[in-house]
Order: C-alpha cells, then structure tokens, then sequence
C-alpha cells in the first residue's frame, strides 16, 4: 500500500508540473510534448505495481515440483516465511504424506521417491516434521512441525506422481476405481472400455505390480463424468498416456460398471541369505540398488509382518535383528500393505531378519501305478478294484530332512514317512472302495528352531469297478504272454527245421552223382572183358 501511495503522489507531482508549465512558459506545445513520454512510463510502472498487488502470494506451506521431467514429478518445495525452500531432514512417510503432495498438485497416486544431497545440487531447505492421515487436501491440513532456521548439506526429497491415471477408493496404492484424467478433471472409466491389457499399462504407471483382479462396480462409481474414449493398449506401454485410444462404440455406462482394479503390490522387497524366498534379511529396492532395511527393536515385529504380507509369505514367525547395518530405517504400524507406506529414515540400524510362516513351498502329489489299472476322469485319476496303486509325495529341495503326511478324508486315515531324496511314497497293494476320497500330501520340516509345514492341492481318487474279475485278468495275461511265447517260437524253429530237410535231401543227391561219376570212370579205365565182367556182377 505504501507503494502505491508513492507512484500516485509522483504521478501528481508530474501532472502538476505540466500544468504549471502551460501557464508561465511562452513554449507551452514544446513543454508538452516533452512531458507526455514521462506520464505514459509513470502510469505503466503505476498500473504494473497495482497488478503485482492482486497476485496474492502463495500460502505458508503451499507445496510444487520442480525440476521434474512432468508436472507430477520433481524435487518436493514448500513456500516458507516467503520463499520456496526444499523440504529436507524430518520424518517422511512415503504413502501418507506424499499421497497428499499429489492430490494437492492435482497429480494421481505416488509412484516413487528418492533423494539428493542439498549440498551437491545448490539447494537450501527447510526441516519440517510432517504427519498426515492421506485423506487431507493439502499439506497445510497435515501436523506440521518446524525446526528453527534452515537445513544446509543435508538432503531433498524428489517424488514422482502418476500424471494422467489414479486408483480410488481401494485399501492401498494398488487398488481402487480406476480415473482418468481429462480436461482438468478426473473421470471414470467404463468396464466395457478396458481390458487386461488396458490393466497391465494401468497398474504399471501407478507403480504396482500385475494386474490381480478387474471387476466393475468393485469400489464404487465415483461423483465425477465417464471417460469417453476406448483404450487400445498393447500391454508393453509405460505409462496410459502411451496408449492408443478410440471413440468410444457406446455412449452410455450403466451404473455399476465403473472399472475397479487391484494390482499386486510392486516387486521390491526380498528376503535374502535364508534359503527361502519367505526367510532371510530385509532388502528393499531404492533409488536403483537393493539396501538393507533396518528397524527399532520396538518396531521389528510389525515390519516383518507387513513384509510377509507384502511377499504373499503368510504371518511371522520371528523377527530379529541381523549383523549388518541397514541403509535405512522404517517404521509401520503393521497394517500397511507394503513396505513403502512406511515412514523411512534415513540414518542406520541394524538390519533385520525376518522368517515368515509360508517358508516352505508347496508339495507335489501324484498316482502312479504298475499294472495299467489307472485311466483319466473329469474329476482325477480313477482306479480299478483290485489294482495296487502308489501316491507319491514330493517338494523342492529346500532343506534336507522333514517328513511326508498322507492325509486320505475319506477315512481320516493318514500315513507319514521321512523324506528321502525330498519325496516318499505311499502303496496301496489293492484298491477297493474303501480308498475313494481325496489325498494330500503335508511337507513337515524343522528349521530356523520352529516347525513349518506345507499342504499340497488335493487330489481326488475314484474306485471303479474293472471289465474282469481282477485274479481273471491276471490268468489272461499270464496265457497271453505265454501263447505269444510259444507262437514265437514256432515261427522262429519252423523255418530252421525246413531248412535242414532242404539241407539233407541236397546232400544225399550230391553224394548219389559222386558215386556214380566214379563208377563210370572206373569203366573207362578197364578193358572189355573186364567191363563186361561188371556188368554180369550188377
């Protein structure tokens, strides 16, 4: 106000000149023409001032992103006492709070974030304590506790949002009714515009993992408009925006069929050094490299269990810290459904271990059988009356030892044997009906100083009654088997012995013409007398 003052009041005191100047100086139009440049700059500077007075600055702890490939994305800056300062040090919860950056900014779900150092990029920052629910609008809503001054040389916070998609209304990041944006407003899209592929693009640029399920209707239908456009997507894009799209066939989405989706939360959290993908150090995937993640000793059993419930591993078993120091802490509160809705710290603790209760995987079961009694049905294997049979149980090789429980519901009968070689078989010399009902097969082991099991699926037998008495179709085979010899046989000496008559005859012939060959050369040798002398002797 005060400046506005002193441009009015210079404003007049140059008005007041010129018009003095017309009244004593005998060069009245040269005066004139003289003053008009200097009132034209004056009112521009005037009007300009007033101008600057009715933009409002932002509110204190107004938040943007800057530097950031879009405009959902960037290093995290709050308006302070004045200027815009990088957010640094503090507690930061990745799901909470920057949930609320992005719907402030009119942005979609987070995606990511990560941090740099203020020192390295020129920056200056401010440490604010933040707690928010993630319902708020903005961050002014959320607990907010100041540090006196500046923070220099420590780090800033960069996030990156979902610009053009969000999922809401669902239990976590990777749920919800699936909105668009368009126009400057968030719509909803209709299920018979989208498709798994459509899905897979969907859940990939909200940060989350393959699509789980897709159903209309499952988390309601929204208050805003229906996306009007058909997606036509490949599956292999990046991000929705990528996407083809195409007018769509039907103007009209009937209640009820809003696109709900649940993805599967993101693949980075591993379990390392256990010997199972469920047991072993907590390693998390940040800024481009696996770290170890480390927790407070009051805190360590509700990380693990949002980690073996992140994993799909079941419930913990145990929690204990490991000998290497973590990168970074976190902290949940054990409910959350990844990792990265915890609040994370960085500075160090010592890595945690964690064992959870799917350790091992899940068995094998199958049927075999030695006699050819077993044929294929709609429901599973189904087995003659009378035939042996043998169920085998079988498992990966996790971990040596453990044991195999046969468990049979037809009868509540089961049967255990140890584990050779990861497997063991069960015989059943004759099947009868007494054997129909469904098998499974219980992997028991102890390892890590507990108990852990593993149920394979069951498989269902049906007893059938055979074509023949089962002892008749053994006789038959048996005389089968033994005509077949004997046929063979046959065949086989029948030509030799014909071939040795064939021999003999052959040989008789030749020894007939030799002797007869030598007779008459006898003859010729001796005289008349003597020839006639053998012919009266024949």
């Amino acid at each position: 106000m005060r400046d506005k003052s002193k441009s009015l009041a210079v404003c007049s005191t140059l008005l007041s000149s010129l018009h003095d100047s017309r009244l004593v100086s005998p060069v009245e139009p040269q005066l004139e023409a003289d003053m008009i440049p200097a009132v034209v700059l004056m009112t521009l500077l005037w009007s300009t001032d007033l101008q600057a007075q009715s933009v409002s600055p932002p509110a204190e702890y107004s938040v943007r992103l800057v530097d950031g490939t879009t405009s959902c994305s960037g290093t995290v800056e709050v308006f302070y006492r004045g200027e815009w300062l990088s957010q640094c040090s503090g507690l930061w919860d990745m799901m909470t709070d920057v949930k609320v950056v992005c719907r402030e900014l009119d942005c979609g779900n987070p995606v990511a974030e990560s941090r740099g150092g203020l020192i390295e990029d020129g920056r200056r920052g401010v440490t604010l304590y933040i707690s928010c629910y993630g319902n708020e609008s903005s961050i002014r809503q959320c607990d907010i506790i100041e540090e006196p001054g500046v923070c220099d040389g420590e780090y800033y916070r960069h996030v990156t949002c979902s610009e053009s998609v969000r999922l809401v209304g669902g239990a976590g990041l990777c749920s919800g009714r699936v909105e668009v944006k368009s126009n400057q407003s968030w719509a909803s899209v209709c299920e018979a515009d989208f498709d798994r592929q459509d899905a897979e693009v969907v859940c990939r640029d909200v940060g989350c993992g393959a699509p789980a399920a897709l159903q209309g209707g499952l988390y309601g239908e929204g208050e805003g408009q229906t996306w009007d456009k058909e997606f036509q997507c490949k599956g292999k894009e990046s991000l929705l925006l990528d996407c083809d799209t195409s007018d769509r066939e039907n103007n009209t989405c009937l209640p009820g069929n809003a696109v709900g989706l649940t993805c599967s939360e993101p693949d980075d959290v591993r379990l390392v050094g256990g010997g199972s993908r469920c047991a072993g150090g907590v390693e998390r995937y940040d800024q481009g490299e696996w770290r170890i993640v480390g927790a407070g000793v009051w805190n360590q059993r509700d990380v693990a269990a949002v980690v073996c419930r992140q994993m799909g591993c079941g419930s913990t078993v145990s929690a204990l810290p490991g000998n290497i120091t973590g990168t970074f802490r976190v902290s949940c509160s054990g409910s959350e459904s990844s990792l990265r809705e915890c609040w994370r710290i960085y500075y160090l603790l010592p890595g945690l271990t964690v064992i959870c209760s799917d350790l091992l995987v899940q068995p094998d079961i199958f049927l075999t059988d030695s006699m050819g009694g077993v044929s294929r049905g709609h429901q599973g294997p189904e087995m003659f009356r009378g035939y042996s049979f043998t169920i085998t149980c079988s498992t990966q090789p996790q971990y040596p030892g453990g044991s195999f429980l046969l468990t049979f519901t037809g009868s509540n009968r089961t049967q255990t044997q140890l584990a050779v070689n990861h497997s063991a078989a069960f015989l059943f010399p004759a099947a009868d009906d007494s054997h129909q009902g469904n098998y499974s097969c219980v992997y028991d082991n102890y390892v890590f100083s507990h108990n852990f099991s593993s149920e394979s699926e069951l498989l269902f037998l049906t007893i059938t009654a055979s074509p023949l008495p089962a002892f008749i179709i053994r006789h038959v085979v048996v005389l089968l088997i033994l005509l077949t010899a004997i046929t063979t046989s046959y065949l086989y000496y029948k030509p030799t012995r014909r071939q040795k008559r064939v021999n003999r005859v052959s040989s008789m012939d030749l020894y007939v013409n030799a002797m007869e060959t030598v007779s008459l050369s006898s003859r010729a040798e001796a005289g008349p007398g003597e020839e006639r002398a053998a012919q009266g002797t024949e």
